[in-house]
């Protein structure tokens, strides 16, 4: 099963161009055709495969179209991959920054992990099973305690983030952010909105947080399905509050009796319905468990999480309606949008 595919009309790249940068900062950079391929996932930042003899790289540009300030940082990420990878090697090893001269936007390279992506399917010929739903999830729970447990402080990370005042930013932040890209289309939240601020709770603990942990995030051994090689996707990466880590790593966490409208919001329903993955309730006990957290104000930050997604999604459905992109998987994100404020608000119980 390739986790590539020929690049989407309208997505290409300057092929001659990268290639002239690469031969310019890269003294071992082989001859020969220089092969693009696209990773398939993902709603954002636009990622690539590059292929040249023995030389292969993964690059990573923001989407077309203007961007919502501060998201789609290509330096921040990079410089985050920098600081993270010698000591959570999960993170793969960047290679290369660029400013938007060579391809008309900025880019960074990182190296090119092997192993399987899980998704909406089960990698062919692998039997999915009771035993293998716990262990991807044991798995899943156990990196992201790791990743929380994390010394950071003395070190570059330190940089990356402000822990105080970390959640009154955040509600405030994204409560900007979704105003801002607001369409006639869909709720205002006002509701939601306000109990947050009324409800914000205060940050006790901070630590390094990925802030997109999901299962299609994660790279896992081919031959060994539990053991997570890979971690992507760092550009909300930050210092701060654990638990709002959490809440969002559980927003992504769809189970097997959730709304329709949560389970198919993006598309196929994740694997993390299918049999032996953890419920939300396992996942948070595990979490305790492991890191001897408190998780008893989970709720808030679940309903955030809920919040926040909406507020990410209408970002990218904004950019379509705006006509800045045509991706079809865009064209009806409005709806998935109103159900994320209703969860919200659920959630919340408000």
């Amino acid at each position: 099963m390739q986790d590539t595919q020929p690049v989407r009309s309208g997505e290409e790249l300057d092929s001659r161009a990268l290639e002239d940068y690469l031969k310019r900062h890269l003294s071992s950079f082989p001859s020969g055709e220089l092969h693009v391929r696209q990773f398939g996932a993902g709603h954002s930042n636009l990622t690539y495969e590059l292929k040249k003899g023995d030389f292969e790289a993964v690059l990573r540009r923001p989407p077309l179209g203007p961007v919502a300030p501060k998201a789609h940082d290509m330096k921040r990420e990079y410089t985050i991959l920098k600081a993270l990878h010698d000591r959570f090697p999960l993170a793969p090893r960047p290679l290369m920054y660029s400013d938007e001269s060579v391809l008309g936007a900025p880019f960074f390279l990182m190296e090119r992990k092997r192993g399987i992506v899980l998704d909406t399917e089960w990698p062919e010929g692998v039997e999915g099973s009771h035993q293998l739903g716990q262990s991807i999830s044991k798995e899943m729970v156990d990196r992201l305690v790791e990743l929380h447990n994390l010394e950071y402080q003395g070190t570059e990370l330190e940089t990356i983030g402000k822990p105080e005042g970390f959640m009154e930013r955040q509600v405030h932040g994204w409560i900007k952010r979704y105003d801002k890209a607001l369409t006639d289309d869909v709720k205002s939240g006002e509701r939601i909105k306000k109990w947050f601020i009324d409800h914000t709770p205060s940050s006790s603990e901070a630590s390094v947080i990925h802030y997109d942990y999901k299962l299609n995030n994660a790279m896992f051994n081919k031959n060994n399905y539990s053991r997570m090689v890979g971690l992507f996707d760092w550009e909300m990466t930050t210092v701060g509050d654990p638990m709002a880590d959490l809440g969002v790593a559980l927003g992504y966490w769809i189970q097997k009796d959730d709304p329709e409208s949560l389970r198919h919001g993006l598309g196929k329903p994740p694997l993390t319905v299918q049999e032996g993955f953890f419920s939300r309730d396992e996942f948070i006990e595990r979490y305790a468990k492991k890191s001897g957290r408190d998780v008893t104000n989970m709720k808030v930050y679940l309903a955030f999480a809920y919040f926040k997604l909406a507020g990410i999604v209408q970002q990218i459905y904004y950019r379509y309606k705006m006509g800045q992109t045509n991706d079809p998987r865009f064209a009806h994100m409005n709806h998935f949008v109103n159900h994320l404020i209703d969860l919200a608000e659920e959630t919340a119980r408000v």
